[in-house]
């Protein structure tokens, strides 16, 4: 592959047949295009004190758009297996720009519940979805793409990871058996004692019951003994379960975002208030088991990101580097000339899956968009970070080596509400459609 000067496909750096030529031709149009406009992740690119200018799209495409969905509702039977065709997948998303309605920006009420995740209209289509016999898995991860509704995910993120079976008879004798054969495990594994254990797995035991009380140390809940003890259980049953890879570091901040959702089933309010003494042993052993069973399902696409050596993330960190190189050049010759590796702060981001680098209250609305890629996440993974870095484009391009590194440690994100996050995630989502196409453009 050619420098940066030179596209690929042929013709110099400005020819209008160079592929980086046209990307930023389409990057400019597509600017222009969103401002005011939806996108998905139903955020809309302009201030809020910029009047909004009406879609200029047909709504007879969105009449057309439905009655093909109920064509094909009726032509469906059984659901989709988690994996999907990645065309198809793309094409759903693609929908999204061309369903979407203008909204006005969020207030801060809305901020809070997320974006449009709780709009009448959008929460009518999931309940339509989840209501049929059997579900068809490619409309629940379009409409989950932009993000589920609080009290919705607990069902829907069990689907989309095929912890529940599509088929609505099926579903609760899976459950009731998947919950005890999680039980058996753990006492199998964990409620032995040392002297049968390994000298390894003892010490793995550990390194888990060192890391769980430095699991989302800034959220109050997260330090309550019992569910650090939950936590424990957890981590160590799959790490038991999955010796290729073992614990490592990172896996017990993945955890998280299925505690909160599934417990968010029996404790009501803000998770500030919940306390597990409203719990019985039952709840929370049916929560552990499907924490258990759900963190299994998402790194099944991922394990060898957390084998020896995660050649898995070093090889998405490099890609990242080619990514942002091509994006912004600017950012990426300053970041190479002050030295820095982007080994050195992107590692920790496609460890914890950015769970670290954001404000916990966004991650769930951030793990619905993980879960509705399915098999297609990493390959997403770079696209989110490259997006995520590049908010911060102009500033890194200020600063030294030195304070590169501090700033990128601690990302002024702290006041970050969901319209950041679906800044990132629309950007992300427009860089993806104009690269998946062309996957050579990003070779070395």
């Amino acid at each position: 592959m050619s420098g940066s000067g030179g596209g690929v496909g042929g013709g110099a750096g400005g020819s209008p047949n160079s592929t980086e030529w046209r990307f930023n031709q389409t990057l400019r149009n597509v600017q222009g295009m969103l401002k005011g406009r939806s996108f998905p992740g139903k955020v809309l690119l302009t201030r809020r004190s910029e009047p909004l200018s009406p879609p200029d799209y047909s709504p007879r495409f969105e009449s057309e758009h439905d009655e093909d969905e109920r064509k094909e509702s009726s032509q469906e039977g059984e659901g989709q297996a988690p994996g999907n065709s990645f065309d198809n997948a793309s094409a759903k998303k693609s929908n999204l720009l061309s369903t979407s309605s203008s909204n006005s920006l969020p207030d801060a009420q809305g901020l809070v519940s997320g974006a449009r995740a709780t709009d009448s209209a959008r929460i009518d289509k999931f309940a339509k979805e989840l209501s049929r016999p059997a579900v068809i898995l490619d409309k629940l991860r379009e409409l989950s793409w932009s993000g589920v509704p609080p009290y919705m995910r607990p069902n829907v993120w069990r689907l989309l990871l095929g912890y529940a079976p599509p088929n609505k008879d099926r579903r609760e004798g899976v459950l009731t058996r998947k919950r005890l054969e999680y039980v058996e495990c753990v006492s199998q594994y964990y409620d032995i004692p040392d002297s049968e254990r390994s000298d390894e797995e003892i010490t793995m035991l550990r390194q888990i019951a060192v890391d769980c009380p430095r699991t989302v140390p800034d959220v109050t809940f997260f330090q309550n003994p019992q569910i650090q003890k939950s936590l424990e259980r957890i981590l160590y049953t799959w790490a038991i379960r999955h010796p290729a890879s073992g614990y490592v570091q990172g896996i017990n901040d993945l955890v998280t975002p299925f505690l909160v959702v599934f417990l968010s089933e029996h404790l009501e309010g803000n998770m500030d208030s919940w306390s597990i003494d409203n719990l019985s042993a039952q709840d929370i052993s049916n929560i552990e088991a499907d924490c258990y069973w759900c963190l299994s399902k998402f790194l099944d696409g991922m394990q060898d990101h957390y084998t020896f050596a995660q050649p898995g993330i070093q090889r998405l960190v490099f890609r990242l580097k080619e990514l942002v190189r091509r994006i912004d050049e600017p950012v990426s010759k300053h970041i190479e000339e002050q030295g820095l590796e982007f080994l050195q702060f992107a590692f920790r981001w496609f460890n914890c899956l950015l769970i670290r680098e954001i404000p916990f209250h966004l991650v769930t609305r951030l793990w619905d968009t993980y879960l509705a890629e399915g098999d297609y996440l990493p390959d997403f993974l770079v696209y989110i970070s490259a997006s995520f870095l590049l908010t911060w484009s102009d500033k890194l391009q200020k600063l030294d080596f030195q304070e590169m590194v501090m700033f990128l440690q601690h990302l002024p994100t702290r006041t970050w509400a969901h319209h950041e996050l679906e800044m990132v995630l629309s950007r992300a989502y427009m860089w993806h459609t104009m690269f998946k196409s062309s996957p050579s453009h990003l070779a070395s």
